[in-house]
């Protein structure tokens, strides 16, 4: 991949990366912060930003070829994944899309640019402005580019300097969204930095912390840990650990027809970066007494899967993640059989006053030939956390408040709760996980599309990044 050498990532492997060299680099991209990105007009930002997405979507754009070619292999996707999953992404840059974040969280769009206030502040004779980190350093996770992207983006609302700890692994597909920027605008580039370097290197991450005035960190609970406990006194820290997500399925989205409707979401937002992020479903609760059983409804899941593979096809995996797939899937197939044969046997056994036929226990589908997917129907309710890459449970329940006593075991730790049930249901069963603590809802087919504005783990996603200038006004 032929890229200009703008950053510390774009030189070659065999270069070598010092303490010094990340503190030059910090110190540069702060200096041409202040000289050029520091005084610009935000809508100026936000239209470049939405024009930069509006190219990411068309096929004939270098940038996104480059990303669907090489991200996609770095990152082990299918190109059709890559690119459903980009431009889920880019189709949120719209200058409609990024004002409305901006008024959301700070109140109004022009508060990066001057003294303003709401309604309410005016009437009390106040104002505010609202100041972006001069260096933010955001670790990224390495396994979804959209997280880093998204970083990304709200670095330059907030017009502050960034510098990109990438992963290892995963690290192309935000270098190709800071290259095609700096392309729109070389001066924005130079205000842009990011390298990447393995773990066991502590020297080369304090010569950036110590520059840092905010360090945004995504990953594991464990990464978010260590990099919480270097991160300098004077410095903000903004974190996003580990999080999982479940689906719930009404009994009134399960007549016929809108059983396969929803069934064929489900399967969207399981085949959709490979169940891989925060957003994915490890559990479909399916609620008791619709037209279509559980039961049914996890075989017609297994259709829809079939389907999107082969539209969507799920990518190679490595040896260690195709291993784990066939020994989850052989213990639950071993349970399959165990409770078929139970089943078989009690109901051909003398039955008596107080006979009830046994469950279903566990019924498994598959991919034929290939672990490309999975779904596991299971009588037992308790929440399980899958093995990924589009293998999912689906478990019976008499409604959600059920539901939400079987996934105790992951309370305080959802993220998001994906729902197919009619529209005036919506309200009553986002209210039940609202005081359960899920910080979204959404509709089922649309967990790993969260919009731009969207609160990450509840919380606003630019007012968390500035600092704030009160200014009281005369009587």
């Amino acid at each position: 991949m032929n890229l200009p050498h703008l950053f510390l990532a774009d030189m070659p492997p065999e270069a070598v990366l010092t303490p010094a060299l990340i503190r030059d680099a910090c110190i540069a991209v702060k200096r041409n912060r202040a000289a050029w990105l520091r005084t610009r007009p935000t809508q100026e930002l936000v239209e470049l930003l939405a024009y930069c997405g509006e190219r990411w979507l068309t096929p004939e754009n270098g940038f996104r070829r480059l990303a669907l070619a090489h991200g996609a292999r770095e990152l082990g996707f299918s190109a059709a994944s890559m690119a459903r999953g980009l431009d889920g992404f880019f189709r949120l840059l719209t200058v409609e899309s990024l004002n409305g974040l901006l008024t959301q969280d700070l109140g109004d769009a022009r508060r990066m640019d001057e003294f303003c206030g709401t309604a309410g502040e005016l009437r009390q004779g106040r104002t505010a402005l609202a100041r972006g980190p001069e260096l933010m350093v955001h670790f990224v996770a390495g396994n979804l580019p959209n997280s880093a992207l998204t970083s990304l983006v709200l670095g330059v609302l907030t017009k502050s300097a960034q510098f990109l700890k990438l992963s290892s692994r995963g690290g192309i597909v935000p270098r190709l969204l800071a290259h095609s920027l700096a392309d729109l605008e070389p001066k924005l580039g130079g205000c842009l930095e990011m390298a990447s370097w393995h773990g066991g290197t502590p020297d080369l991450e304090e010569a950036l912390l110590h520059q840092a005035d905010s360090v945004v960190v995504q990953g594991s609970d464990e990464t978010v840990s260590a990099v919480r406990a270097r991160v300098p006194s004077g410095a903000r820290l903004v974190s996003y650990g580990h999080r999982l997500s479940f689906g719930f399925v009404g009994a009134d989205a399960l007549s016929g027809y809108g059983a396969r409707k929803s069934a064929a979401r489900a399967a969207a937002d399981i085949a959709a970066w490979n169940q891989l992020g925060c957003l994915s479903p490890h559990v479909l609760y399916v609620e008791e007494r619709g037209s279509v059983s559980p039961e049914g409804f996890a075989a017609m899941l297994a259709e829809a899967l079939a389907e999107r593979e082969a539209a969507e096809p799920r990518g190679a995996l490595s040896p260690e993640e195709s291993g784990e797939i066939a020994s989850r899937r052989a213990l639950h197939e071993v349970r399959a059989r165990r409770h078929l044969a139970e089943r078989e046997g009690a109901e051909t056994a003398p039955r008596g006053p107080f006979f009830e036929p046994p469950g279903q226990g566990t019924q498994v589908w598959t991919s034929e030939g290939s672990t490309a997917w999975t779904v596991v129907y299971e009588d037992d309710l308790g929440f399980r956390v899958s093995c990924l890459n589009r293998f999912v449970y689906v478990k019976p329940c008499a409604d959600l408040q059920r539901a939400l006593q079987a996934a105790e075991v992951v309370h305080g730790r959802v993220s998001t709760v994906g729902i197919a049930a009619s529209e005036g249901r919506m309200q009553e069963l986002a209210l039940l996980l609202a005081r359960w603590g899920v910080t979204r809802v959404c509709p089922l087919g649309r967990m790993q599309e969260p919009p731009l504005a969207w609160r990450h783990d509840g919380r606003p996603a630019l007012a968390d990044l500035v600092s704030w200038t009160d200014l009281e006004l005369g009587s």
